[in-house]
């Protein structure tokens, strides 16, 4: 493996009685203190939100998709205007996706073959393949900090045999990721260990995947259906096979419950489209609480959402205001609702962070890490 320059992870600090840990991630755009929630911005864009309103909240290092950013502009735009951080004016750290969720995603649409993936564009039509060298050389021309090796990701339910057919397919388009890669000392290739609810291909796969030795490792397929207790014990026999030096990235998770436990066993960072999605239908996170602005008893609260939180909303907005933006249909209230989503769910990693610096996590945190709390979008 080619030393990636400018990246390094700083382990800075270890809970006593669980797997949670303090790091730094430190990149060529800046560091990243972990554990902490990572805002998605699909098209290039958090939507709603400018950057320097994302900057506020917090946020450190946003995601971008390689697939949809592939169909809408095409990465040759991207990489004329010098790059996905000059195209979206964010100097800090980003990290895109291999596409391969995406394209696994659209079933009626793909075929799957040992060369890549073969689909319709739901655009215009047209036929595309993507393969692993595709999906390197179109991360490479986005030019984010961190890359995702292109992966097979299949549904919740498949049998043992074909989860392990798939995960060695994976073990092969990696390796021709590594071949692929044109810019590993400018950016980080992180692997993504797949094997559904089966302990035992986890394992192997992981195994697989740290002989590689690789800047950066993720846990994928958790998010694609299965009961919340499997991704818990998953996320929990998987993540202390990685390795300790390493960042640990957990693909597609961003609620409370979900979070806390698994930076209890040992994760460092998430990313999920809730907070957006939320606002835009009219649903603010408050302290671990969903609540719906359209309600009527809010119609007359002029408290702030939250009293406690800094984010701009709070500080300049009552709960009757927004509960009329809302109820009005006007585009401020859902602007409003997702900026402070992403900065409650970066306010919440940034307090375990603290926590587990201070050596109380497993204490603060104890109603977490018990149960965790569904807050799927209805």
């Amino acid at each position: 493996m080619t030393e990636t320059v400018g990246f390094s992870f700083e382990l800075i600090a270890q809970c006593p009685q669980t797997g949670a840990r303090v790091g730094v991630w430190h990149t060529p755009h800046g560091p990243v203190e972990t554990p902490r929630f990572m805002p998605v911005g699909t098209l290039a864009t958090v939507k709603g939100l400018t950057p320097a309103q994302i900057a506020s909240t917090g946020a450190q290092m946003i995601l971008a998709n390689t697939y949809h950013l592939h169909l809408q502009p095409g990465e040759s735009i991207i990489e004329k205007a010098g790059g996905l951080h000059e195209f979206m004016a964010w100097n800090q750290p980003i990290l895109t996706d291999s596409g391969g969720f995406q394209v696994f995603s659209l079933s009626q649409l793909r075929q799957i073959k040992e060369s890549g993936v073969t689909f319709r564009s739901p655009r215009d039509g047209r036929i595309i393949e993507i393969t692993p060298e595709k999906s390197i050389q179109i991360q490479n021309a986005l030019g984010a900090d961190v890359i995702m090796a292109f992966d097979e990701c299949p549904p919740t339910g498949v049998s043992h045999e074909t989860m392990k057919a798939s995960i060695e397919r994976t073990y092969r388009w990696l390796e021709r990721c590594l071949t692929a890669h044109q810019r590993p000392q400018e950016q980080a290739l992180f692997a993504i260990v797949q094997g559904g609810i089966y302990e035992d291909l986890r394992a192997t796969a992981a195994e697989s995947l740290v002989k590689l030795d690789l800047p950066g490792y993720a846990i994928g397929g958790v998010s694609v259906g299965e009961e919340t207790t499997l991704i818990h014990r998953i996320v929990q026999i998987t993540a202390p096979l990685l390795p300790e030096n390493k960042p640990r990235y957990l693909m597609g998770v961003g609620t409370y419950g979900e979070m806390a436990k698994a930076i209890a066993s040992g994760i460092d960072l998430f990313d999920c489209v809730i907070p957006t999605r939320f606002g835009r239908h009219g649903t603010a996170l408050v302290r671990g609480e969903r609540w719906n602005l359209k309600n009527a008893r809010f119609k007359e609260d002029f408290a702030p959402l939250d009293e406690t939180c800094p984010c701009y909303t709070c500080q300049h907005f009552s709960r009757a205001y927004l509960n009329h933006l809302i109820k009005s249909g006007e585009m401020l209230g859902y602007i409003l609702l997702s900026l402070h989503n992403i900065a409650e769910l970066i306010r919440f990693t940034r307090e375990i962070r603290q926590s587990i610096l201070g050596g109380t996590f497993a204490q603060d945190f104890a109603p977490w890490l018990e149960d965790a709390v569904d807050v799927t979008p209805t």
